[in-house]
């Protein structure tokens, strides 16, 4: 099943609260995109969020043209699925080393001592939390025919 919307629902707020690599892209003009897998976080205000240095590419590309997306998949072994989120960004000083303690217990686990000095590290970057605002969501779920009762 595939679907079209604006903002992000209870199911694919589910999926993305995952520990899941997103996969960023941001608009350059005639450039093609090209993807950069991202630790992110979906807030329940329905944005996506993510940290980065302040003087990335990205952020560089971002401030001449703000859009950009983001596409979540589910890993290999389970049955297709994606939400891909297409808006406009901010680039706020606030909440990156929130974030980004709150995403290193994510992906490595809330008690992860051998990656300690890695996380110290990071947090002692300079950075900046990048929002994006939902324009587009769109998404896809595996739904396998039934012969009883259609789509299942």
């Amino acid at each position: 099943m595939s679907a079209e919307a604006s903002s992000l629902t209870t199911e694919d707020l589910e999926f993305l609260n995952r520990p899941l690599h997103g996969f960023l892209s941001v608009a350059e003009g005639p450039l093609p995109p090209q993807p950069r897998p991202v630790w992110f976080e979906a807030t329940g205000e329905g944005t996506i969020q993510l940290f980065t240095e302040p003087d990335s590419l990205k952020i560089r590309r971002l401030r001449r043209d703000p859009r950009a997306s983001i596409v979540v998949t589910a890993p290999v072994g389970e049955r297709e699925r994606w939400v891909s989120v297409t808006g406009r960004t901010t680039v706020e000083s606030d909440g990156a080393g929130e974030l980004c303690a709150r995403l290193a217990a994510r992906y490595w686990g809330p008690d992860a001592p051998e990656r300690a000095d890695d996380l110290a590290e990071i947090l002692a970057m300079d950075k900046v939390r990048l929002v994006i605002h939902p324009e587009t969501v769109s998404r896809y779920m595996y739904s396998k025919v039934s012969p009883d009762a259609g789509l299942v």
